[in-house]
C-alpha cells in the first residue's frame, strides 16, 4: 500500500467519527479503517515499523469487540510509540531527526547535529504531551470532544510545532552564516 493512502486511512479516524455519527452507524466500524494501515510499506524510517500492528491490533479489536475504545485508543498508542522511537534514539548514534535531516543534508555539520538532537527531545515532549491530552479526551471527554482534538487541534498544533521549528532552523542557519 503506498505511505500516502495508509497516512489518509490513518489521518481519517477522527473526521469518520462525524460521519459515522451522521449516518447513525456505530463507531467501531471505523476499525475498518485502521486494517489497511497493516499492509503499509514500512521503510520509511527505521524503528516506525511498529505502526503497522498497532492500527491492525487497534481496528481488529474493536471490529471483534464491537466497541470503539481501541479505535479511540489509536492515537494515544501511536503517541506513545512515537515518544519511544524518538526518545530511544537519543541514545543511538544517530536520533531520527538527524536521519530526515541527512536525507536534504548528508553532510550534516557537528552544530546540525546538535540541533537535531535538541529538535528530537521537543518532539519528544510533544509526543508526551499530545499523548497525554489524547488519553484525556478518552478517559473524560465524550466522543465529540475526542475527535475535536484527535482530529483537529493535534494536527494543528504538530502544524504550529513544524513550522517553528522551521523558522527556528532558518534563523539558526543565518546565526551560523554570519
Amino acid at each position: 500500500m503506498p505511505a500516502w493512502l495508509a497516512a489518509l486511512a490513518g489521518l481519517s479516524v477522527p473526521a469518520l467519527f462525524w460521519l459515522f455519527r451522521y449516518l447513525h452507524w456505530p463507531f467501531w466500524l471505523v476499525g475498518l479503517a485502521l486494517l489497511p494501515l497493516a499492509w503499509r510499506r514500512r521503510n520509511a524510517l527505521p524503528g516506525m515499523a511498529w505502526l503497522a500492528p498497532v492500527a491492525a491490533v487497534c481496528g481488529g479489536v474493536a471490529l471483534v469487540a464491537r466497541n470503539d475504545l481501541p479505535v479511540r485508543l489509536y492515537p494515544v498508542l501511536v503517541n506513545a510509540c512515537l515518544l519511544l522511537v524518538f526518545a530511544l534514539s537519543l541514545r543511538a548514534p544517530q536520533t531520527v531527526i538527524e536521519r530526515l535531516a541527512r536525507l536534504t543534508d548528508p553532510d550534516l555539520p557537528p552544530s546540525g547535529v546538535r540541533y537535531t538532537r535538541k529538535v528530537t527531545m521537543v518532539w519528544c515532549g510533544f509526543f508526551a504531551l499530545n499523548g497525554t491530552l489524547a488519553l484525556l479526551t478518552v478517559l473524560w471527554g465524550d466522543a465529540r470532544i475526542w475527535a475535536l482534538y484527535n482530529g483537529v487541534i493535534a494536527y494543528i498544533a504538530m502544524a504550529c510545532l513544524f513550522a517553528g521549528e522551521w523558522l527556528v532552523r532558518q534563523r539558526v542557519r543565518r546565526d551560523e552564516q554570519h
